[in-house]
């Protein structure tokens, strides 16, 4: 059997911890994963911000590691891909703007493909029109977003992830282990 394939949208000021930990554990368990950002090709690097919850009224933000992109957003196939992955940070809230970004969101959405997107990721769902009728969660500050695009924003605890069909959302980076099993649920692979 083939492996399974996951096309990951990602941008500058991507948080470093959902970028990194979804992407190593996909290749641990034999899972390609192509990253991809527009206007940017493989092998080209994107910034990362690291994103903490220290007791502030809303997270921190610390500079992160450069992520090498493996694959070239202008040669998209969404057909040979399994899943889409989708992580927070600042990056969502611009890449949303991109027709091409939300193209390829609603692509996998009406092919009923796996989509898992944590965070802020939630802002590019939004933005795609593809929440209406469904139930996420995402970082707290994101709820009014899914609430105007049709969606029900379900405040969990920061480790947890939420399923509604072929959607796999997360709050924040604390939630990893759950929103990597889940996703690896929906791929099939577990």
């Amino acid at each position: 059997m083939a492996n399974k394939r996951v096309l990951l949208l990602a941008g500058d000021y991507v948080e470093d911890y959902e970028i990194m930990v979804p992407f190593q554990t996909l290749l641990t368990v034999n899972v390609d994963v192509d990253t991809v950002c527009p206007d940017k090709s493989s092998g080209d690097q994107i910034r990362t911000a690291i994103h903490d919850f220290e007791g502030d009224q809303t997270y921190s933000e610390k500079p992160g590691h450069n992520f090498t992109l493996n694959a070239d957003f202008a040669k998209i196939d969404v057909a040979s891909y399994d899943g889409l992955l989708i992580p927070g940070g600042r990056a969502p809230e611009y890449l949303r703007l991109n027709s091409g970004v939300l193209d390829i969101v609603k692509a996998f959405d009406s092919a009923s493909k796996p989509i898992a997107a944590i965070c802020h990721g939630l802002q590019i769902l939004a933005a795609a029109g593809i929440l209406k009728g469904r139930t996420c969660t995402a970082y707290p500050a994101c709820g009014p977003e899914v609430m105007l695009a049709g969606g029900t924003y379900k405040q969990m605890a920061p480790t947890e992830a939420l399923v509604d069909g072929n959607l796999v959302t997360a709050p924040a980076w604390p939630a990893h282990p759950a929103f990597c099993r889940e996703f690896l649920k929906l791929l099939g692979v577990l």
